[in-house]
């Protein structure tokens, strides 16, 4: 099940180990993090460090594995880490480490998403927002091929090529959930091979690396271990590609195709994506606006949030039908929806930007103190959809004011300026 409301963790969860490149012993904590604050990295051991977010804006683009930030301050190989987030959609979340880079662990994204469920996954202040494809991307970078599609979820599918007996053309396609990447991906580990060795730890990387934490193939097969699939090294690219699709920042929605990609490559298509792609916050559904709004029928007047823009703006509708309680006494034979009523499921939709951005909004209540300049322009009657948009025009400490418009057809019906407070229950 997909959450519509931004998410991050109950309670904090810690892994340890050594890094793969740098090999050093490092405890990774998971912290929970407040509404819209995004995913950051944070070094405890350098406490005047500035926190890293996880965004490709950052992203260095590095050999083997995905760096954010340079010099003594920079977070290496957090492509893992971030698979884990991305696929259990944590939008919020921070990552405090006492070195500059993750455990490898087993060399897959198990222990870190093991450690994200342990902790608890829960909404919170808030929709969740979404980097969609509206229209076909392509990229190349050398040897790495980026394409995009329009879709509703994150499709992906993965191409890899290697000269080895083991490996050759593999490939595997998956619509991406926190299910299916526990299932298929989430166990797959990172894979070298001997002749590498020697030239990349003169480079000074896999200074952690073993056969404990890695797939090592010399020239005719494994080195002390057993695959856990056959195509464990194109689900495992697969899994770099979810860590890395997440430094965008957001949700991605579209179909991606990765035809022997990279972290640098990947890097450069997030990019892409970032600088093409549509930005969008959630659609909000009548579930998801009773978990906000305390009112229930026959007093809940919104039905679905299209927009919202934390602080700024939000837009909803209501459906006008015959068979809404108040046509019943109010112009009976000439049904016409009440004015104060439009005002209200107005003022509603307000309140759903006003305590969707807060923590427990269920604890909370929106006070409106005061409305001014209401101007009714044309009836409204059963079978009318209301479009309401309303834009912050102020904000004072608790008090928001806005300056609120209804239409029909994209006629203005209603408009009215107000301004409400949220206090507790």
């Amino acid at each position: 099940m997909t959450a519509l409301r931004r998410q991050t963790i109950e309670r904090t969860a810690t892994v340890s180990g050594i890094g793969l490149h740098l090999g050093q012993a490092v405890t990774l904590r998971f912290e929970p993090a407040a509404p819209n604050s995004g995913v950051v990295f944070a070094r405890s051991d350098r406490p005047d460090a500035a926190p890293v977010p996880a965004h490709a804006s950052v992203a260095v683009l590095a050999e083997r594995r995905t760096q954010l930030g340079e010099g003594a301050e920079a977070f290496h190989t957090v492509e893992h880490v971030l698979a884990a987030v991305a696929a259990l959609q944590i939008d919020d979340l921070r990552i405090v480490m006492d070195a500059a880079e993750p455990p490898i662990a087993d060399g897959s994204a198990q222990a870190f998403l093991d450690a994200l469920r342990a902790a608890g996954v829960r909404e919170h202040g808030g929709p969740a927002r979404y980097l969609v494809v509206t229209k076909p991307i392509r990229i190349v970078d050398g040897e790495s091929v980026y394409e995009a599609t329009p879709s509703s979820r994150l499709d992906l599918d993965v191409t890899i090529v290697f000269p080895h007996p083991l490996i050759g053309v593999q490939a595997t396609k998956l619509a991406v959930t926190a299910r299916s990447f526990a299932h298929e991906l989430a166990g797959a580990r990172t894979f070298g091979f001997v002749h590498e060795v020697e030239a990349l730890r003169a480079s000074g990387l896999i200074q952690g690396a073993s056969t404990a934490n890695a797939i090592v193939l010399d020239t005719d097969g494994l080195v002390e271990t057993t695959l856990r699939w056959p195509d464990e090294f194109v689900r495992h690219k697969a899994l770099d590609c979810v860590g890395d699709l997440a430094l965008a920042g957001a949700r991605v929605r579209g179909h991606i195709r990765a035809f022997r990609p990279s972290h640098k490559g990947t890097v450069l298509f997030v990019r892409e994506l970032l600088r093409t792609a549509k930005e969008e916050t959630t659609v909000l559904g009548i579930e998801e606006i009773m978990k906000v709004l305390p009112h229930r029928y026959p007093f809940l007047l919104v039905d679905r949030i299209l927009e919202m823009v934390e602080g700024k703006r939000v837009v909803g509708i209501k459906n006008v039908t015959i068979n809404e309680p108040f046509f019943q006494g109010h112009f009976p034979g000439h049904p016409i929806m009440p004015g104060v009523l439009i005002v209200e499921a107005m003022a509603q939709v307000g309140g759903m930007l006003m305590l969707g951005s807060i923590q427990e909004p269920d604890s909370k209540v929106v006070y409106f103190t005061s409305l001014d300049n209401v101007k009714f322009r044309k009836p409204v009657k059963p079978g009318d959809q209301l479009r309401f948009e309303l834009d912050v025009t102020q904000t004072r400490g608790p008090l928001c004011k806005m300056h609120g418009v209804a239409r029909v057809d994209g006629e203005v019906v209603c408009e009215a300026d107000m301004a409400a407070m949220v206090r507790p229950r």
